[in-house]
């Protein structure tokens, strides 16, 4: 792991999946990480969870950070206001790092209908929380880097390639999160900080270990209901990939992509919990491309 002592991060959506395992990370190189969403132990978020923000917290200081669980609606600006000015007081103004992986979509996806059968007020949703979030929190955030002249901003999303993701609302969401970095990248590189967008391949989140009905421990089981799920990753390997740029001095070259763990594990040489190097995209040029077709060019 590198080493992040003294770093400060701010992890929106930290409370399970990607958010959690790039905050666990953030934490292992020993940063410290502000992890934030709406499910908390005082109230949740109506996804119907059992992971916390306060959990996810507890992590990060377990695994040599430390870890600071702060409720916050990322759709509602007062809220993220409220968020930097609290980070500024407590690190003296001091931000390294912001990740951005609210979601909160999944109950809202439709994977069976075109857009013209979908409900709209659920696919509208879908995008108020996927990516108005995400500018609302950069919004009140950015100051921060700004100021320092120096920092990085990683977009979390789903594929890294301009391919349709399956679903309209879930697609213009993801697809757009890159667009986001992108657009961040322009802005903030006259001011020494970098933005970049960043996917997993087949991530074993929580959500997805329950889907199957296996548990982290056990997650092999399930390779007989999907044999692709035997080229999984963890959220740890998302959260060890966003660590190495963090502590990257020169990732400043690649503000403006869309990158992959599949791509920086060939990089930096870290591997996932187990000691493999999970590669999806490998996997896909091997198994799914005669059926799917290339997965596409990185953008």
């Amino acid at each position: 792991m590198p080493d992040l002592t003294g770093h400060v991060a701010l992890v929106a959506g930290g409370t399970r999946g990607g958010g959690r395992g790039i905050a666990v990370q953030l934490g292992a190189a020993g940063a410290t990480v502000y992890v934030t969403g709406r499910s908390s132990g005082s109230g949740g978020s109506g996804l119907d969870r059992p992971e916390t923000i306060e959990e996810t917290a507890s992590m990060v200081t377990e695994a040599g950070g430390a870890g600071i669980a702060v409720q916050v609606d990322h759709s509602r600006p007062d809220e993220v206001r409220a968020l930097a000015d609290r980070i500024a007081a407590e690190q003296d103004g001091r931000l390294d790092v912001l990740v951005d992986s609210v979601w909160g979509g999944d109950p809202l996806t439709d994977w069976e209908h075109p857009l013209w059968e979908q409900d709209l007020d659920s696919g509208l949703r879908l995008l108020r929380q996927a990516v108005e979030t995400h500018v609302i929190t950069s919004r009140f955030v950015l100051p921060l880097l700004v100021a320092r002249g120096r920092g990085l901003v990683v977009e979390v999303t789903d594929g890294n390639t301009a391919r349709y993701r399956g679903s309209f609302f879930y697609d213009l969401a993801k697809s757009t999160v890159i667009r986001l970095a992108f657009a961040q990248a322009a802005e903030l590189r006259p001011h020494g900080v970098a933005a970049v967008a960043i996917t997993p391949g087949f991530l074993r989140s929580e959500a997805v270990l329950d889907h199957f009905g296996v548990t982290e421990a056990t997650w092999r089981d399930a390779i007989a209901q999907d044999p692709h799920f035997a080229y999984s990753e963890t959220p740890a390997y998302l959260g060890r990939a966003v660590a190495h740029l963090a502590a990257d001095p020169d990732v400043i070259r690649k503000t403006g992509r869309a990158l992959a763990t599949w791509s920086l594990y060939k990089e930096y040489g870290f591997t996932d919990v187990d000691g493999t190097q999970p590669d999806f995209a490998a996997h896909w040029a091997d198994a799914l491309v005669d059926e799917h077709g290339p997965l596409g060019d990185p953008l």
